[in-house]
């Protein structure tokens, strides 16, 4: 083998370390499948416990956009533990075949959560489009973890499970926190502080989310050797928590929509509430993005900084002409030319 072809070899392995995963993923993947048994077995409870209709069609349409949400993270979290554990024997696996196991993986998650959902009725199409909702939301989250970079994958959802953490941390201090934030006797005050809470609650959600996604892809760069990606994909993980919530309310108000239509016909203050807490859910999922974009690459950009400085630092000794002792130093250059210099010796008389 010749010099260019280990070079080329070389590339090529740095580049797979790159986009593979660093570690099998299991404690990911028991985190997302527990956050998303919880939030089903929530719904779930929360459902079977109303005495009417009206109240169970409403908590349906209540718990459904949490419950879609974990299990995107779910799906996305298992297909990656299955995909690390498929590749641990070292064989390469193509493009394709690893996108199909990772999209059957979370076929097969949403198929298991689906059904704690439908078994709650088996004649109602109610509870069917729950579990469908579901059961699409864990295939999308599989399908995300048979992309390209998954680590990328891996520290997004790292974040999503931090800003789920802020956000069940701060909804129990929300009683404290709204008198804080201008809440009194009127509805309009109460309104504004429950608009300036889910504010503060998303900054501080997309800030957690971007610094977990950030420390993910650093601690996945040490594991492989110092093996990075690109500043754009540093930026992604940290936007990812908030895009996870944005798909999965686009896929609450579309694949779901039967269900929130239905809770909005149980009276007009049920459609209100029911159209605010959508416009609320959006909001909330494109600040988490956008603060966690900015605070990833800013992250990124302090580190990037101080690598280019102790690089600077190591190169000045053979690249700087003025440091002393450097090739081009011109004390140096001048002492060797006039140790060139012929030398003149003395004849003791004069002409």
């Amino acid at each position: 083998m010749n010099e260019a072809d280990s070079e080329v070899k070389a590339a090529g392995n740095a580049q797979e370390g790159a986009e593979r995963a660093p570690s099998n993923g299991v404690l990911l993947a028991a985190v997302g499948a527990v956050w998303m048994i919880a939030m089903l077995w929530s719904a779930r409870a929360t459902i079977t416990s109303r005495a009417d209709a009206e109240m169970e069609v409403t908590s349906t349409a209540y718990a459904m956009p949490g419950a879609v949400s974990a299990s995107l993270v779910a799906g996305a979290a298992v297909a990656l533990a299955v995909l690390a554990l498929v590749t641990r024997s070292g064989r390469a696996r193509s493009v394709t075949v690893r996108f199909v196991i990772a999209t059957g993986t979370g076929l097969a998650i949403g198929a298991l959560g689906a059904l704690s959902i439908i078994t709650i009725n088996t004649e109602g199409w109610l509870y069917a489009v729950v579990g469908g909702t579901v059961a699409a939301a864990a295939t999308i989250g599989g399908a995300l973890g048979g992309l390209r970079y998954p680590r990328v994958t891996a520290a997004a959802c790292w974040g999503a499970v931090a800003v789920f953490v802020v956000g069940f941390v701060l909804s129990y201090v929300q009683d404290a926190l709204l008198p804080v934030l201008g809440s009194g006797d009127t509805a309009e005050s109460q309104a504004g502080a429950a608009g300036w809470f889910t504010l503060v609650q998303s900054v501080i959600g997309g800030l957690a989310g971007a610094v977990v996604a950030y420390r993910v892809l650093r601690r996945a760069r040490r594991r492989s050797g110092g093996a990075d990606v690109g500043w754009p994909l540093y930026a992604l993980a940290g936007a990812g928590p908030g895009l996870l919530l944005v798909a999965g309310e686009v896929l609450t108000r579309t694949a779901g929509s039967r269900v929130l239509e239905l809770a909005g016909k149980v009276s007009e203050l049920e459609l209100t509430v029911q159209q605010m807490l959508s416009v609320s859910r959006l909001n909330s999922a494109l600040i988490v993005t956008f603060v966690g974009a900015f605070t990833a690459i800013i992250a990124v950009g302090r580190t990037m900084g101080t690598a280019a400085e102790a690089d600077d630092a190591t190169a000045a000794p053979e690249d700087d002409p003025a440091a002393p002792g450097a090739v081009g130093d011109p004390d140096e250059i001048e002492r060797a030319a006039r140790a060139d210099e012929p030398q003149t010796v003395p004849s003791g008389k004069d002409d």
